[in-house]
């Protein structure tokens, strides 16, 4: 069973005011999955004093680096797009129709305020809902992709083309970050740039603890997750890795309309989560529990019949079979804006990530027999 909070080991805070300010610029910044840069370009600015080196690669996946020259690599990762739509369609009245980038939820799109990214710059829009008053007595019809669209306050497609909105511009909701009851941390694009501003904070405390790692450290913030993991399926094969620890959210199941028995019982504020999947290599995940029972670190598991979903996927199956185990950060209303996640549990995967790291060994093998 999961483990609980031991009284006797009041929680260790580790996210700093510095830290809080950057996690709200990073989450308010616009980071739609294919368009990543402008947040990548922050997300490196603020590792940049912990780290040794970095690249990106042709698609916006950015790397720090520690120890560069070391044969052994570790990789710890996140993704960094937020799902988002594109425009699809634009009628001669000046109305928008969208298709998904990503799983866009269609169901809390109605009186949406959104930005359509343009070339000119940002555009206002709002999604647009029948008045209740219009629907009586009719049959209701609830949001789908078909009837969902945009007004951005035109009256004609030329008005709207004035703007620089064309078919294939990117939108985002605007919904911002903030800090609920002082537990919570909620905002739209929590899945997964909480775990880009994570392993970011790992990187932090070897650089401020001085710790000394024995193999590389590739911190690695992907693109593309939200469409196939196909920014990590791009770095694996550059990186080359030997070792992979990816974090990533999954879902609380304690609030309503969650069945439990085919999705777990899972909870904000119970610590981090480890997975048990076929991609999850046995060994490397039983050092992250071990890690976690050594420094008193709560913690969940959760199981995955065929894969995780995640980018602990691509890693595991590419060079060969690298190592791969998966850290979760348990969120409410993922795919919403707004997702919540504790910040306890934040401080937590930080610190299983940091401690992990810090009991691999140069060279580890992680093979059950030789």
């Amino acid at each position: 069973m999961a483990k609980k909070k031991d009284e006797k080991n009041p929680h260790k805070t580790v996210v700093t005011e510095k830290s809080l300010n950057f996690l709200e610029s990073y989450i308010n910044n616009p980071s739609p999955t294919g368009f990543e840069w402008a947040g990548q370009r922050m997300w490196l600015d603020y590792l940049e004093p912990y780290i040794d080196e970095y690249f990106t690669d042709n698609y916006g996946t950015a790397v720090g680096v520690i120890n560069p020259d070391a044969p052994y690599k570790v990789v710890i990762e996140a993704h960094a797009d937020e799902i988002s739509w594109f425009v699809n369609y634009i009628t001669n009245e000046g109305l928008i129709y969208v298709i998904r980038n990503g799983g866009s939820d269609h169901q809390i799109a109605p009186s949406k305020r959104v930005n359509i990214h343009t070339d000119q710059g940002i555009v206002k829009a709002v999604f647009g809902w029948p008045a209740i008053h219009t629907r009586h007595g009719e049959k209701e019809e609830g949001p789908q992709l078909k009837n969902i669209f945009l007004d951005c306050g035109c009256t004609s497609k030329e008005e709207v083309e004035k703007l620089g909105i064309h078919v294939g511009c990117v939108i985002t909701y605007e919904d911002e970050f903030m800090v609920l009851n002082n537990r919570y941390y909620v905002g739209r694009a929590l899945d997964n740039r909480i775990g880009g501003f994570m392993i970011a904070e790992v990187a932090r405390l070897l650089k401020e603890n001085g710790k000394k790692l024995p193999f590389g450290l590739y911190i690695v913030n992907s693109v593309q997750e939200e469409i196939g993991l196909r920014g990590a399926e791009m770095i694996a094969q550059r990186i080359k890795p030997n070792v992979a620890i990816v974090t990533d959210v999954t879902h609380d199941t304690g609030t309503p309309m969650i069945n439990k028995v085919t999705q777990g019982d899972l909870a904000c504020g119970r610590g981090p989560v480890v997975s048990y999947a076929p991609a999850v290599q046995t060994n490397l995940n039983k050092l992250l529990i071990r890690t976690a029972e050594q420094h008193q670190i709560p913690f969940q598991r959760q199981a995955s019949s065929r894969s995780t979903g995640t980018d602990t996927d691509a890693f595991a199956y590419s060079n060969g079979g690298v190592p791969s185990a998966l850290i979760s950060l348990p969120l409410r209303y993922m795919h919403t804006t707004v997702e919540m996640i504790h910040k306890e549990d934040v401080d937590n995967v930080i610190r299983l990530i940091y401690e992990s790291l810090l009991n691999i060994s140069d060279g580890q093998d992680f093979r059950t027999f030789k």
